[in-house]
């Protein structure tokens, strides 16, 4: 495998024909611990969790989303939150046979669960395993203890790796996320963790840099000057490094933030990236899917677990707002996420789903400065200069 070549844009992903795909997200939203840093919907319930009462909500907001979405073929399903991890695995298997129930899942589809090293343990993994988890996504966030303390985590290095260890003996495909970035984190340092964590990893890794959420006991400590953050310049040669080290060693971007073994790339977040329709489900969850006539639907659902039950007891569903998106607000939304990508975007699918094409002579000034490049001729990609200013640059080609 040559590492650092380009990413060929016509290749297959985990045995898909690179479409856009259909995604299911369910979302479990209770943690453990809140981390200082994390603006996610997600709450801490000390006396524990109805699962029961939950399965039957999401059983019953299921229902309902399969009335709105009409027969779709699912190319992946995610349990996000939160975290997962604390499910009983009854309570996943659960979920997975309501999916299967309303969409049919085809065998063999990506299904990932989010974990924390925190909440691993071997037979919960297996459980998890059987129901029909086959790629486990780990919170690790950092292989420094003392870095992992100041993130908020409850769990040591040594947990980190031995949850690893196990999700690598339990699951076909892991992913774990780090952040970087961090107070005071050299350039030396972060390379020799990131190779460290490429080391241990199966196929896949989300690479984040730190960043101060509104909201956030961080965001109050960085107000008060008590969080010092890299400067803009420092920041850019962390992401440079990380690209440069992640190639190398054979896990390549194929997203800004995402590394992976060509054709280990994540299914559900490329529906995301290359603009495809997904239904979510549970509090706080958005969904995005097609309706005849080439508009958008966009649900948001009540972000309070429990009120957000109580809402999909009552009605079949939690949603509390809606948005109908269209050909222009959609041409925009893919171009800020389909740059994101190696692969880039598909032009001619732009021009349909928006209704217009690229202006000419600003392409071409885009082009001259390096900031987007054709690939395979039928593709548009930013470069690595362009995604470093992706808002700015999908401003230029949406004006």
């Amino acid at each position: 495998m040559n590492a650092s070549a380009s990413p060929d844009p016509a290749r297959p992903v985990n045995g898909d024909d690179g479409a856009p795909g259909f995604g299911v997200y369910i979302h479990w939203p209770f943690c453990a611990a809140k981390c200082p840093y994390c603006d996610f919907n997600s709450h801490v319930r000390h006396g524990g969790v109805d699962e029961q009462r939950f399965v039957e909500a999401f059983r019953r907001e299921m229902e309902t989303m399969r009335d709105w979405t009409g027969p779709r073929t699912v190319t992946s399903v995610f349990i996000g939150g939160g975290t997962p991890s604390l499910m009983q695995p009854g309570t996943v298997g659960a979920l997975l046979e309501a999916a299967d129930r309303q969409w049919g899942l085809p065998p063999d589809i990506e299904i990932t669960l989010e974990a924390n090293p925190t909440s691993a343990d071997a037979g919960r993994f297996a459980g998890y395993r059987m129901a029909g988890v086959n790629r486990l996504s780990l919170g690790v966030q950092a292989l420094n203890d003392a870095d992992l303390k100041f993130l908020g985590r409850l769990h040591s290095v040594d947990e980190a790796l031995q949850a690893i260890a196990m999700a690598r003996a339990t699951f076909p495909r892991l992913s774990f996320d780090l952040i970087y970035a961090r107070p005071g984190q050299t350039p030396e340092a972060w390379e020799a963790e990131l190779r460290q964590a490429v080391g241990h990893a199966a196929d896949h890794l989300s690479l984040y840099q730190l960043t101060i959420e509104e909201g956030t006991p961080f965001k109050a400590l960085f107000d008060a000057g008590r969080i010092p953050m890299p400067d803009p310049d420092r920041a850019a040669d962390l992401f440079d490094l990380t690209s440069a080290v992640t190639a190398d060693l054979g896990l390549p971007a194929y997203e800004i933030s995402n590394h992976a073994v060509p054709g280990a790339e994540s299914r559900h977040n490329l529906t995301y990236w290359r603009y495809g329709d997904y239904v979510g489900l549970g509090a706080g969850a958005h969904g995005r899917f097609s309706l005849d006539g080439g508009r958008k639907r966009v649900t948001i659902a009540e972000r309070m677990p429990e009120t957000w039950a109580s809402r999909v007891e009552a009605a079949g569903h939690g949603v509390v707002e809606e948005e109908w998106l269209d050909a222009e607000a959609q041409g925009d939304e893919m171009l800020l996420m389909g740059l994101r990508l190696a692969e880039g975007i598909d032009v001619a699918r732009y021009e349909m789903l928006s209704g217009r094409a690229f202006d000419p002579a600003r392409l071409a000034m885009l082009q001259a400065e390096k900031l987007v490049e054709h690939v395979a001729n039928s593709r548009l990609r930013a470069t690595p200069a362009g995604r470093l200013v992706l808002n700015a640059l999908v401003a230029e080609l949406a004006a």
